[in-house]
């Protein structure tokens, strides 16, 4: 298949090699001309993918939009959630008709509150049964590395679901199918926030008890507002879930936990940032979930705790001490 890849960062690099490595024709797409030099003419792409050295022969990159996507039969929108609207309404009009639109994206619009399946569909005027998304335990460098993982591909079309699955999958690389896109969309959001939690109490000093119980707690929370929000319950329980949260908060190589560890050694939300490799989308998506949690009549008590961990600076201990206030409840 001809497939487009739009954004060429380290996930978007990673899985377009995965596509490529599934045997399809790949054009990534980025705005930085040195990016698309490096992959276009020498097969790597050392500014977001240093770790590998070359690219498969069946990739190649622009800078065009409507070059990018006019023979494609698969588009794939690797941008940072917060931007991806402004982004993507640069290519309205210009996907083909038939084309399936896939997201790798994981994050809740700030502003709107809206999961990324809701953005794309709107920034791209598609309709709901050609939108699919992917998502899993899939930290970008160790696929780069083609270790064995596994993913899930969410689509209200079953068939367009199975299409991309068999497109990306390889020897090392599965995908298994559903038609629970807001569980998959809400399981990749709303674990950064729990994610983010779990590293500031690594990076406070705290061991495997309470790491294990923010992550339990983060779960339950998190299901019940997918569940609030039309999911299903299952999806939390499988690799789109569980299965994300474990790979998430028990990493240094996610964003979101070494910001969280970076918050627990005592560094302020400025200096955690400009110490962390890329965009944790835990950070905007807190306040989301938080809104989410109003409308839904939802409690939210860890996202809430982290909002103060955001906007008040509060310590590791505090947030503890906001998330389970003492009063006793059933599990």
């Amino acid at each position: 298949m001809n497939i487009t890849v739009l954004g060429a960062g380290a996930w978007g690099t990673t899985f377009g090699r995965v596509l490529a490595d599934a045997g399809n024709d790949v054009t990534m797409w980025a705005v930085e001309q040195q990016v698309v030099d490096s992959i276009r003419d020498r097969h790597c792409n050392p500014l977001r993918l240093p770790g590998v050295e070359r690219l498969p022969d069946g990739m190649t990159a622009v800078s065009d939009r409507a070059q990018a996507v006019s023979q494609a039969d698969i588009v794939v929108v690797a941008i940072a959630a917060q931007f991806a609207r402004v982004a993507l309404e640069e290519f309205r009009g210009m996907i083909p008709s038939n084309a399936i639109v896939v997201s790798l994206m994981k994050g809740i619009e700030r502003t709107t509150g809206k999961r990324m399946d809701e953005v794309v569909c709107e920034a791209l005027d598609v309709p709901e049964e050609r939108f699919a998304a992917v998502s899993g335990p899939n930290l970008s460098k160790e696929v780069a590395q083609r270790e064995p993982s596994a993913t899930v591909v969410a689509s209200r079309s079953i068939d367009n679901a199975r299409t991309v699955a068999k497109a990306c999958t390889t020897g090392y690389f599965k995908a298994f199918v559903s038609t629970d896109v807001i569980g998959l969309e809400m399981c990749g959001s709303l674990k950064n926030v729990v994610a983010l939690a779990v590293g500031m109490a690594r990076g406070a000093g705290y061991g495997e008890n309470t790491a294990a119980m923010i992550e339990t707690r983060g779960l339950a929370e998190l299901t019940a507002l997918g569940q609030a929000a039309g999911a299903q319950g299952r999806t939390f329980a499988g690799l789109a879930g569980v299965g994300d949260l474990i790979a998430t908060c028990g990493s240094p190589l996610s964003r979101n936990y070494t910001f969280g560890s970076n918050l627990g050694k005592g560094m302020s939300l400025e200096e955690a940032r400009s110490a962390s490799n890329g965009v944790a989308e835990g950070v905007p998506t807190t306040d989301a979930v938080v809104a989410l949690g109003r409308r839904y009549g939802v409690p939210t008590p860890l996202a809430c705790a982290m909002r103060h961990v955001l906007d008040e600076g509060i310590s590791c201990q505090e947030m503890l001490d906001l998330l389970f206030d003492g009063e006793i409840r059933e599990e």
